[in-house]
C-alpha cells in the first residue's frame, strides 16, 4: 500500500470512530476539499483493507445498509458491557413481537398487526417504536378510513445490527414466537450498548420486561386510529400467542 493509501486508509478509520453512526461512501468522500476527493475505488480499497486489518481484533468494520461503521465484536460484548454504569434496556415481549410482524409483513396496518396477534396492540408500543425510529408510516391502506401502513426504518438495521432485512431468519418452517422475539433481542444487545454509554434514555414503561396478563378488546371503528389518547387499560400488557402457525406467512414476501 502506498503513502498515499495509507493515509486516506487512516483518514476513513478516524471518521468511522469519530461519527458514531454508520458512513457512505458519499458522506466519506464529503469529508474531502473538493478537487482531491479520492475515487469511489479507492475509498472501497481502503474499507477493504480496513475490514482486513481488523480480522484478528477485538473490533469489526461492519456493513449497516449502504453505510459501515466500526465496531465491537459481538464475542467481546459481556467484557465491554462491564465498563457500562448500566446495563442496556430490555425490551417486552410484546413490543418485540410487534416489531417481528412489522419486519416480516411491511407494509401492515396496526389492525393486521391485531389481528396476527389475537389482541389489542397498545398504542404506547406503537409510539414507542416510531419514537426509536425503529419504524415509520409508509403509506396508507386504501380502505375505508385509511390506516396508516407501518414499516421499518434504516435506523432498524443499524441498532438491530443488519445489513439488510435479508439478514433477518426466513420463515420457511413455522416457529414459535418465542425464537423470533428471542433473535430480536440477541441483536440488540451490541448495539444497544453504544446506545446506553450515549446516555440513551431509560426504557419506557411500554418498554420493560415485566407484563400483566390482561386481554383487552378494540372497538371495530378504532382499530386502526393512530392518534387515539392511551388509556390507563392500553397502556398495560396483554396475553401473547405461543407460536407464529397462524400468524406470520412461511417465507417472506
Amino acid at each position: 500500500m502506498t503513502q498515499a493509501n495509507s493515509e486516506l486508509k487512516n483518514i476513513v478509520e478516524a471518521a468511522l470512530l469519530v461519527a458514531g453512526q454508520p458512513l457512505a461512501i458519499e458522506r466519506l468522500l464529503a469529508l474531502f476539499p473538493e478537487g482531491s476527493q479520492p475515487t469511489r475505488e479507492e475509498l472501497r480499497a481502503a474499507l477493504d483493507e480496513l475490514d482486513r486489518e481488523y480480522a484478528e481484533r477485538g473490533i469489526e468494520l461492519k456493513q449497516i445498509d449502504k453505510g459501515w461503521r466500526v465496531q465491537t465484536r459481538e464475542k467481546y460484548t459481556p467484557w465491554v458491557a462491564r465498563l457500562l454504569e448500566e446495563r442496556p434496556p430490555r425490551y417486552s415481549r410484546a413490543l418485540l413481537e410487534t416489531l417481528a410482524i412489522i419486519v416480516y409483513r411491511q407494509p401492515v396496518t396496526r389492525g393486521e398487526i391485531e389481528d396476527i396477534r389475537g389482541v389489542s396492540v397498545s398504542t404506547d408500543i406503537i409510539r414507542t417504536l416510531i419514537e426509536r425510529e425503529w419504524i415509520r408510516e409508509v403509506g396508507r391502506r386504501e380502505v375505508p378510513g385509511r390506516p396508516a401502513l407501518y414499516g421499518t426504518t434504516r435506523q432498524f438495521l443499524e441498532h438491530f445490527n443488519l445489513k439488510s432485512l435479508e439478514e433477518m431468519p426466513p420463515l420457511a418452517a413455522l416457529r414459535p414466537i418465542e425464537e423470533i422475539s428471542a433473535e430480536l433481542e440477541s441483536r440488540v444487545q451490541p448495539a444497544a450498548l453504544a446506545d446506553v454509554a450515549a446516555g440513551e434514555a431509560p426504557a419506557t414503561a411500554a418498554e420493560t420486561e415485566s407484563e400483566p396478563e390482561i386481554e383487552r378488546t378494540v372497538a371495530p371503528a378504532d382499530r386502526d386510529g393512530d392518534n387515539a389518547p392511551p388509556t390507563a387499560e392500553a397502556a398495560e400488557s396483554e396475553p401473547e400467542p405461543a407460536v407464529v402457525a397462524q400468524a406470520l406467512p412461511a417465507e417472506r414476501g
